[in-house]
């Protein structure tokens, strides 16, 4: 137990920026999705 929390705070700060950049990436990774489901429409027209 005594190992444990040093390596919950080394390791902590960076698994906590990689959930934030993924979080980010996600939401434009859905606008991507859309765009590219709306694209056999605009090139209907």
């Amino acid at each position: 137990m005594d190992q444990l929390i040093p390596l919950i705070s080394e390791v902590g700060f960076p698994i906590v920026v990689t959930l934030f950049l993924l979080y980010r990436i996600e939401a434009k990774l859905d606008l991507v999705v859309q765009s590219i489901q709306s694209l056999p429409e605009r090139m209907k027209v």
